[in-house]
């Protein structure tokens, strides 16, 4: 016997937060029985980590009251017809629940698909990139967005740890089920290699595990693709111009005039990889003492004078915060531990002029009139 999903609609109409699709779709039910004691249903999950299945074992006791509830996992036919149909989805090239491969290009990729790529980049480390980062996905996902995060930064990964993600990636052969944490899907290098070891790649090497965490990884077709660039203007922010052409450019710096002049540098390359840079975010502004006097430790005007001279906005300040730094140590970022603090309120204002300014324009060559 199979699930019924037209006797139990309800049922069937559970949303699977990890991947927002139906239960009823992903075959993540099984049968509902009914016995001299009463019903019984199966709910089927692609391993026995699965992270939703608390909640979702909650949601079918609340829907079919009294029933008596099976977890089991899927076997390799259960677990192939969930691959297709993610890849399906992804793609939009093959009906869903289908076992056609179809192409392996996203719908995100494509220039028409609603999803924004942000690359939060800098000239240098030491600026809060990671923090940015990570802060400003969760406030764009609070703001009731669909946000994914890709940490590309190969040499130096930390967002999992910062965003409190630990849990590793759900892997179905090809396709990669990214950790949620705090509404934000995420990727990163460092599910793939132990924390303490260093990556030693060549460039060819790069851009394949740069090209397989985009396209392989089921991040749907988000609002927001948002990617922790690499510090400086190497093999990663090359692949990623390639594989990424619609890619919208941030650039973090700290008020430090030296700062300011290295990722001014940082925002010529991406013009030189036609990458359209949309702002510029100032980071590490000012600390804020318990006298309630502004402090500025690393000096003033570093963002505001970047962004005059690539001509476009500086989006926000971002004060230095002890505990925004204490949240990327354990996992709990500022914007959620204290989401009325004076950086919080900046984030959440940097998102909402983000999300303002809609995607960048493309020409294409193609269509210029002459």
């Amino acid at each position: 016997m199979t699930f019924d999903a037209e006797q139990y609609p309800a049922l069937a109409a559970i949303i699977e937060p990890q991947v927002l699709r139906p239960l009823g779709e992903l075959g993540f039910l099984d049968e509902v029985v009914e016995t001299s004691s009463g019903r019984e249903i199966t709910l089927v999950l692609p391993a026995s980590n699965w992270p939703q299945r608390e909640y979702l074992e909650t949601k079918i006791r609340e829907t079919l009251e009294g029933a008596t509830l099976n977890v089991r996992t899927m076997n390799e036919e259960e677990l192939l017809h969930l691959r297709n149909y993610l890849r399906g989805s992804m793609t939009g090239t093959s009906t869903p629940g289908q076992h056609g491969h179809g192409s392996d290009q996203p719908k995100f990729l494509d220039r028409l698909s609603k999803t924004r790529v942000l690359g939060i980049s800098s000239g240098k480390g030491g600026v809060g990139k990671s923090s940015v980062t990570v802060n400003l996905a969760i406030s764009l996902a609070k703001q009731g967005h669909q946000v994914g995060v890709l940490d590309a930064d190969v040499y130096g990964f930390s967002l999992p740890k910062m965003l409190g993600a630990v849990a590793d990636p759900i892997v179905l052969g090809d396709t990669v089920l990214p950790t949620l944490a705090h509404g934000v899907r995420c990727v990163s290098m460092g599910y793939f290699v132990p924390d303490e070891q260093p990556v030693i790649w060549r460039g060819p090497m790069l851009h394949k595990a740069i090209e397989q965490l985009v396209t392989e990884a089921w991040w749907d077709e988000p609002d927001f693709l948002i990617i922790d660039m690499p510090p400086g203007t190497g093999d990663v922010a090359l692949t990623l111009s390639e594989i990424l052409p619609r890619i919208e450019m941030y650039v973090v710096t700290t008020p430090q005039a030296a700062a300011q002049r290295v990722a001014q540098r940082s925002a010529y390359a991406a013009r030189k990889l036609k990458l359209s840079v949309r702002g510029v975010i100032e980071n590490m502004s000012w600390f804020r003492g318990d006298d309630g006097v502004r402090y500025e430790i690393f000096g003033s005007g570093g963002g505001e004078t970047l962004a005059h001279d690539l001509g476009v906005a500086l989006l926000g300040q971002i004060p230095l915060e002890t505990p925004l730094r204490e949240g990327g140590d354990f996992g709990v970022p500022l914007v959620v531990s204290d989401p009325e603090s004076e950086a919080s309120r900046a984030f959440a204002d940097i998102a909402t002029k983000v999300a303002a300014q809609g995607p960048a324009r493309v020409y294409r060559q193609e269509l210029r009139i002459v």
